[in-house]
């Protein structure tokens, strides 16, 4: 049977992964609902924090008024906060990817930090520095987590492997990995003089100043990055590209029934194997932004003290937001500057003498306050979805 018979013979099954599948009064019903569970899971979340602070012998008060200064009360709190979300935001396009195909890929955080690798890599070996350079480094980096990517792929459409488990623990791969390459001067460890008095350090050489991303504002103690405007630009192009193409299409019929797109003579493991190699891209293009935006040198854990002790969580915190987002790459803006506002806001928490458990309870908190609604409408949807297949059939 041809695939213009397949349409023929169930005209229906293109309009189940349709997003207007719901009524619009029901759709008005599901977003009051998804603001009233919000709103109670924060005001839980922030009663809990308020109770754990007052325990270490902090006023709630003075905590909150930390977080909030440290977020959105300045210029350079502000430019943080955004700095922040850019980071997160270009993880999150490529975790919404993978979920619209029905792929969970939890393995950001190695191909966040394998993109960091080969961008350092290749802008090392570079014989000129500057805008073109810039460009190779994030390409280069975009590439290292695909290719990051590219086996849980393969194991999942080649031999029915859970992307779940391989990209989970590809992660400490990628760990491993870098501290191997900072540490052997035959790869990326530093270079020092002969007999200079401090040993090579487990780091690479820092990229040339030139090969820095450019900023949009500059101020006393704060620099714009480029790189908020360019995943907002990036947000853009893939939802459009998701709603509007034939690719799209098929990437939503895969996530919403694998059934439809084997039923329509369309290869499964073709578009599912792409969405998780763009996922594995854009996390390693935010691996990219931080080496050539802020550290400008790849270390052993991928962590430069700037961004302290949570640097190591962007991947993570792009795939929390992708989540709390709804797969919807447009929300994801508004949830990237709200986590970037937590990591800012933690900052400057843990520069009043608060505890940085405390400080990491406190945003965990606020996280999960804002997950547990998504996560709470989602399993209703597809609770709802299955029973509209069912009347379907």
């Amino acid at each position: 049977m041809t695939v213009t018979e397949n349409r023929a013979a169930d005209p229906q099954e293109p309009e189940l992964v349709r997003r207007d599948w719901m009524p619009s009064r029901q759709r008005l019903r599901e977003g009051a609902t998804f603001a009233m569970l919000l709103v109670l899971c924060i005001g839980a979340a922030l009663g809990i924090a308020s109770g754990l602070v007052a325990v270490t012998g902090a006023s709630p008060g003075t905590v909150f008024d930390a977080m909030t200064e440290g977020s959105f009360g300045s210029t350079a709190a502000l430019v943080t906060t955004l700095n922040h979300a850019g980071l997160i935001l270009t993880v999150a396009i490529g975790a919404c990817i993978a979920f619209r195909a029905g792929l969970v890929n939890i393995g950001q955080e190695g191909q966040f930090t394998i993109g960091g690798l080969a961008g350092a890599a290749v802008g090392l070996s570079l014989p000129f520095s500057g805008v073109v350079a810039i460009a190779v480094i994030l390409l280069s980096a975009a590439a290292g987590g695909a290719l990051w990517a590219l086996l849980p792929a393969f194991l999942l459409y080649a031999r029915g492997v859970s992307e779940v488990v391989t990209t989970l623990l590809l992660n400490f791969v990628a760990f491993q990995a870098v501290s191997y390459a900072v540490n052997r001067s035959f790869l990326l460890q530093e270079t020092v003089p002969k007999n200079f008095p401090v040993a090579p350090q487990p780091q690479s050489n820092q990229l040339p100043e030139a090969d820095r991303l450019p900023s949009l504002i500059q101020g006393i103690g704060y620099s714009l990055l480029i790189t908020i405007v360019v995943a907002t630009a990036l947000v853009l192009i893939v939802a459009i590209f998701i709603a509007r193409s034939s690719w799209g299409l098929r990437l939503r019929m895969l996530g919403f029934n694998p059934r439809i797109v084997r039923r329509l003579g369309l290869r499964s493991g073709r578009i599912g194997g792409a969405a998780l190699l763009l996922s594995g891209a854009f996390a390693g293009l935010a691996g990219g932004f931080l080496l050539t935006g802020v550290v400008l040198r790849i270390q052993g854990g991928f962590s430069s003290g700037v961004y302290g002790s949570f640097s190591n969580n962007y991947g993570w915190e792009g795939l929390l937001a992708a989540l709390v987002a709804r797969y919807r790459p447009v929300y994801a803006v508004v949830v990237a500057i709200l986590f970037g506002a937590l990591r800012a806001g933690g900052g400057v928490l843990s520069a009043t003498g608060v505890s940085p458990t405390i400080v990491g309870v406190v945003q965990a908190l606020v996280v999960l306050a804002v997950a547990i609604p998504a996560i709470l409408l989602r399993l209703r949807q597809r609770r709802a979805q299955a029973a509209l297949m069912r009347e379907r059939t």
